[in-house]
């Protein structure tokens, strides 16, 4: 209790933050999503949500989420049965090995798995346990872990509709390290249409000052903006594999107006990491903003938007 109090007076004291706050309670679920998503677009950004003709980045994104409601992007979502579409895309060579799935706790058996190993939820977005070291694991900590994951409703968050009927799930996956020997970057690709445009680089994830966030062109020239995160200061070394990384980018992002696919890469070989619809649940700011139009520009909405945009309220 004394830490939910202690949550809402912080929030108090920030109008911006107890609004944000109060969208977090289980009572705003009676919001719909178009109104909810404008409620807190306009909380974070200080303007009015455009979806009738949207311009920027955010804006389409927020669009997508309403109207652009393909039943497979729950299975792209999914972070278990996005496996087997991979793997008849571009072959299973690029999936990280699978060490287990499990729908509870209790049903991991901690002495058959490697001395390091990841877990994720399926259903959610953000949430990863590394293990470097089993014999250090605090399994009555790490149980409350994932519980807390199985019983997020992550939908309801940010209303990203392809994870509201996922189903939770705990996946085991090998653990992986690529040429640093220290972490694994991820090689984000935005793709619109098919088409990879830029990336970005996510580096110093689990390390100490947090993430870092790099995007590039496809010639490998650092791009003179940030979204939301800090930049690392330096030119990230561009990885061995970037030609196949183009390619499996391309085959993994057809038919669909924008995803991300991020990748892995360990000793020249790309590995996939997950897809994603609405990077930052469209709600980053871009520094300097002019790039939140530029990157929107790119985003071409289905050209169905006028016709079916009032079948979701």
């Amino acid at each position: 209790m004394s830490k939910i109090l202690n949550k809402l007076f912080r929030a108090l004291s920030n109008p911006r933050q107890a609004l944000l706050y109060l969208l977090k309670l289980r009572i705003s679920r009676l919001i719909p999503d178009k109104a909810y998503l404008k409620l807190k677009y306009r909380i974070i950004f200080g303007k009015k949500l455009n979806l009738n003709n949207p311009q920027t980045f955010n804006e389409k994104l927020q669009w997508l989420k309403l109207y652009d409601r393909n039943p497979m992007y729950t299975m792209l979502t999914d972070k278990y049965e996005v496996r087997k579409y991979v793997a008849e895309v571009i072959g299973e060579e690029h999936l990280i090995p699978l060490l287990g799935v499990w729908e509870r706790f209790e049903e991991i058996d901690f002495d058959k798995l490697p001395n390091e190993f990841v877990l994720k939820p399926t259903h959610t977005s953000g949430d990863i346990f590394i293990c470097k070291d089993k014999s250090k694991v605090d399994l009555t900590e790490l149980r409350k872990i994932v519980n807390k994951w199985l019983k997020r409703e992550y939908y309801w968050f940010h209303r990203e509709w392809p994870y509201k009927n996922i189903k939770p799930r705990i996946i085991a996956e090998k653990y992986m390290v690529d040429d640093s020997g220290v972490e694994l970057k991820d090689y984000k690709f935005m793709c619109f249409n098919g088409k990879p445009k830029i990336l970005f680089v996510a580096s110093n994830r689990h390390l100490e000052g947090g993430v870092k966030i790099d995007f590039y062109d496809l010639d490998w020239n650092l791009l003179p903006f940030e979204r939301h995160y800090k930049r690392s200061g330096k030119v990230m070394p561009k990885p061995r594999s970037f030609n196949k990384m183009i390619e499996i980018a391309e085959k993994l992002s057809q038919g669909i107006p924008f995803v991300r696919v991020d990748l892995y890469e360990v000793d020249g070989h790309p590995y996939f990491g997950e897809l994603t619809f609405y990077p930052g649940a469209g709600f980053e700011e871009f520094t300097p903003e002019e790039w939140d139009y530029i990157i929107g520009s790119w985003l071409q909405l289905p050209s169905w938007k006028s016709k079916n945009k009032n079948n979701y309220k």
